[in-house]
C-alpha cells in the first residue's frame, strides 16, 4: 500500500505536476497573446475599412451629392439669376464643391455687398446675400442710377424714386466726387437725410446739401462727416438760410 501523504510531498511528483501546470499556463498566455495581435488587426483593418468606407461616400459617391441650391437675402436679384451666376455643379459631391469660387462668382455682381456660401448636408449648397441699399440716385444720361453708401453704381431706376436725394454736378464731375457725395448722404442721420431734396457737388471736397424747404447746408467733403451731422441736426432749428459746416468746429450761419 503507497502512503499518499508521503507521494503528495515527493520533490520528483511535485516538480511534474508544477511543470504541467507551467506548460498550461505558457500556452494560455501564448493564445492570449495571439487573440490580442489578432484582434488589434482586426480592429485596425475595420478602422480603415470604415475610413475608406467614408470617404468613398463623402467624396466620390453621388449618396452626398448636390442636388440643390437654396438663395436667401435676395430682393433686387431673382434666384434664377444668382442660380445662373453661382454655377453650383449639381450632382457633385458636396464635400468637393469649391465655395470659395462660388462665393466669388456671386460677388461680382454689383448688387451684392456680402454673400456667404455654405453646405448643408446631405445634398444642398446655401447662399446667403445681403444686397446693397441705395441711399442716393445719379442721372447719367437718360438713365436714374441708384447708387450705395461706398459709392457703388448698383441698380437702374425706371424714374426718379423721391425718397432718395439726387446727386447733381456739371457734366465733367469726376466719379470720385460723386462717391464722396453718396458716402455723405450714408453717413447722415435719418433727421437730416429725410430733408434732403439733393447734392450739388462741384469737387470732391465742395459739396453742398440742398434741403427740401430750399435751405443749404455747405458741407465740403466726407472728412468729419459725423461731427458736421450732430452740428447741423442743432443748427437746423435755427431760421437762416444757409449753414456751413465745412469745419464743423467753426460752423456758421447766414
Amino acid at each position: 500500500m503507497v502512503d499518499r501523504t508521503l507521494a503528495d510531498t515527493d520533490p520528483g511528483t511535485r516538480t511534474a505536476a508544477d511543470l504541467q501546470r507551467t506548460r498550461q499556463r505558457f500556452v494560455r498566455r501564448q493564445w492570449a497573446r495571439r487573440f490580442l495581435h489578432w484582434k488589434a488587426i482586426l480592429g485596425a483593418v475595420l478602422a480603415l475599412t470604415l475610413v475608406v468606407g467614408l470617404t468613398w461616400l463623402v467624396l466620390f459617391s453621388s449618396v452626398l451629392a448636390v442636388q440643390g441650391v437654396r438663395i436667401e437675402g435676395n430682393a433686387l436679384l431673382s434666384d434664377r439669376d444668382l442660380q445662373r451666376t453661382a454655377a453650383v455643379p449639381l450632382g457633385e459631391p458636396l464635400a468637393r464643391v469649391d465655395l470659395d469660387a462660388i462665393r466669388d462668382r456671386v460677388a461680382a455682381l454689383a448688387p451684392v455687398a456680402g454673400v456667404e456660401v455654405t453646405r448643408e448636408w446631405p445634398d444642398q449648397v446655401v447662399i446667403s446675400v445681403v444686397e446693397r441699399t441705395a441711399v442716393a440716385v445719379v442721372r447719367i444720361g437718360s438713365a436714374w442710377k441708384g447708387i450705395d453708401a461706398d459709392g457703388v453704381y448698383f441698380r437702374d431706376f425706371a424714374r426718379r424714386p423721391r425718397e432718395l436725394p439726387l446727386i447733381t454736378g456739371p457734366d465733367d464731375i469726376g466719379r470720385e466726387a460723386l462717391q464722396e457725395a453718396a458716402r455723405i448722404v450714408g453717413l447722415l442721420p435719418d433727421s437730416v437725410a429725410a430733408r434732403v431734396e439733393h447734392l450739388e457737388v462741384a469737387t470732391v471736397d465742395q459739396i453742398s446739401l440742398v434741403l427740401r424747404d430750399g435751405r443749404i447746408v455747405v458741407w465740403g467733403s466726407a472728412e468729419q462727416s459725423a461731427d458736421k451731422a450732430r452740428v447741423i441736426e442743432v443748427l437746423l432749428k435755427h431760421d437762416a438760410q444757409t449753414y456751413d459746416v465745412s469745419v464743423p468746429g467753426q460752423p456758421t450761419t447766414r
